[in-house]
């Protein structure tokens, strides 16, 4: 079983992927305003990878952003290739 949290302090924070209680991964932002985020980083552990995990945490990301009207300024390589490929989440890219 699979579930992603959102951590954030006001200032920067992340989205965690876990995998049976097991932290699988986790893709880091930082604020850069009230309207907007930056993706810095998007990572999964090794055991885990294959599994759709970091697409699963930008996704998060993008619907965290929907929710909220927010906007994404993707500045991790992973990010930003899903961003180029996926134009269905154009909508929230600053």
């Amino acid at each position: 079983m699979t579930k992603i949290e959102r951590e954030d302090n006001g200032k920067k924070g992340r989205f965690v992927i876990y995998d049976n209680n097991e932290e699988a991964g986790e893709m880091t932002f930082t604020w850069a305003g009230k309207e907007k985020f930056i993706i810095d980083h998007t990572g999964v552990e090794d055991k885990f990878g294959g599994k759709g995990y970091a697409k699963a945490l930008v996704m998060a990301g993008v619907d965290y952003a929907r929710e909220n009207d927010l906007k994404i300024i993707p500045l991790c390589p992973y990010a930003k290739s899903r961003f180029n490929k996926d134009k269905s989440i154009a909508d929230v890219l600053a």
